[in-house]
């Protein structure tokens, strides 16, 4: 059998006014939402590099373009179902995710579950294969001051 990692990262700013997407679904509790060209769900998008750069099909900017307008304001829960489409296309299979979200506000744990229940179809695995954690960022740096949030993933994909 072979195995391969991925890393994925992606970063939003924060404003006032829009709604929050992450992990596929809704923040409304949310103050900010994250500012980008599809609906701009960090942890999505830290999915699908992860995914995409451990099956070695470069990142989701090249398959997604933010200058391409198909995507504009566009529900990130198809760029996964797409990415594993191409990652299982190339002959592999998803064997778990692991993510970290860093955000002061609002708190991610109470919407883990849902989260995990959202993405794991998505990617043809158990929800017990999908690790989604969340921390702050202790007040420092953009995520400290709420201005902007961002998610790490690994990505572990198999061939037989």
């Amino acid at each position: 059998m072979k195995v391969r990692v991925g890393m994925g990262f992606d970063v939003h700013q924060l404003e006032e006014g829009r709604n929050f997407y992450l992990g596929g679904i809704e923040l409304p509790e949310a103050k900010k939402g994250a500012v980008g060209h599809s609906d701009a769900d960090v942890l999505i998008h830290a999915i699908c590099d992860a995914l995409l750069g451990a099956a070695n099909l470069r990142d989701i900017g090249f398959h997604f373009a933010n200058t391409d307008n198909r995507w504009k304001g566009m529900d990130s829960k198809y760029f996964l179902k797409e990415v594993t489409r191409m990652v299982e296309e190339k002959g592999w299979k998803i064997s778990n995710v692991d993510c970290t979200v860093c955000l002061e506000k609002p708190k991610v744990n109470p919407h883990i579950q849902e989260m995990k229940k959202v993405l794991a179809p998505l990617m043809n695995i158990s929800e017990e294969d999908v690790s989604i954690k969340a921390t702050t960022n202790e007040n420092l740096g953009y995520v400290g001051r709420e201005e902007g949030v961002c998610s790490y993933a690994v990505a572990l994909i198999q061939k037989d």
